[in-house]
């Protein structure tokens, strides 16, 4: 099948390359000229801009975009939504708000163009892994688009979850999941490691690996980065967010659905950029005034 391809970073270029791998005719865009020459290292046809890449593709065209959420993929979609023409078909790949995916599919609807909404999961693993696709739109859409989905997805790992803003829902929802299941690794092996039994966590993470009722792909990444640097002393504990746990937990709100477990991971993620932050100095504060407790002054020194 031919497609059309825009973004070319660390997961869409692997994608190319496994479509590419598989038979696939794909026509490649990205902002840099970089970028393009390694996918067309790959197999791909480079464009030098979305006009090149829309005119060097057959009617009805498909084009998946894989760009950063927000802005980025705004102005993509809406130039794409100029360039393409009745029949044609968008994918979103990358970590959209659902809302703008229903916006978006309205909007090109009214042209004629589909719009495919394609939560996508694996990271930099997916080129040998496969990726998992959770996908939203039109049902015969998706059926036309299906060799596209199986060739990038593992075995059993794509399904049309629903209608347009479906896939990135349910997305948004799994990597809601995915916060809590990190944070729970991460508080329980902050335990293992200031144990007074010297115990060794990375061979701990392998051998939950085996049979447990924990194990998981995300442990043995877990496992992988221990076993590479068992005190992560070249690591800062600084912990960013993409988006989906701050939007999965405004969906919670707006359903009255208690997310716990998301909340506490997000925070935490939040406290984790934080150096020296006020509350808890506000905390030292009010036990000096209350109880007369002693306190750490800024440059190690106590104060009675």
């Amino acid at each position: 099948m031919q497609i059309g391809f825009v973004g070319l970073g660390k997961m869409g270029l692997n994608m190319v390359t496994r479509l590419r791998r598989a038979g696939h005719q794909v026509v490649a865009f990205d902002r840099s000229s970089e970028a393009i020459v390694h996918a067309e290292e790959a197999g791909a046809d480079g464009a030098n801009s979305l006009a090149d890449l829309t005119a060097k593709l057959t009617a009805p065209r498909a084009v998946w975009v894989m760009v950063p959420a927000g802005a980025p993929t705004e102005s993509t979609v809406t130039a794409l939504g100029d360039l393409l023409s009745a029949g044609d078909v968008i994918i979103d790949g990358g970590n959209t708000h659902f809302e703008d995916d229903v916006r978006r599919a309205a909007t090109l609807k009214a042209k004629g163009i589909a719009y495919v909404d394609a939560g996508t999961s694996g990271g930099i693993w997916g080129l040998q892994e496969g990726y998992c696709l959770m996908v939203g739109g039109n049902a015969d859409v998706c059926k036309r688009l299906e060799p596209i989905f199986l060739t990038l997805a593992p075995a059993n790992g794509y399904l049309r979850v629903g209608e347009s803003g479906a896939g990135h829902y349910v997305k948004m929802i799994h990597n809601g999941i995915e916060y809590g299941l990190m944070q729970a690794y991460a508080e329980g092996f902050e335990l293992l490691h200031a144990s007074a039994f010297h115990i060794d966590i990375a061979k701990v993470a392998s051998l939950w690996m085996q049979g447990s009722v924990v194990r998981s792909w995300l442990l043995e990444l877990t496992a992988r980065a221990l076993a590479e640097d068992p005190d992560l002393s070249t690591l800062d504990a600084y912990v960013e967010d993409s988006g989906e746990g701050r939007w999965a937990l405004a969906e919670a709100v707006a359903q009255s659905v208690p997310m716990p477990v998301l909340t506490a991971a997000l925070f935490t993620r939040f406290r984790s950029r934080e150096d020296n932050p006020f509350a808890e100095r506000l905390l030292a504060a009010m036990r000096q005034q209350f109880g007369g407790h002693s306190v750490k002054m800024r440059g190690g020194a106590a104060h009675q």
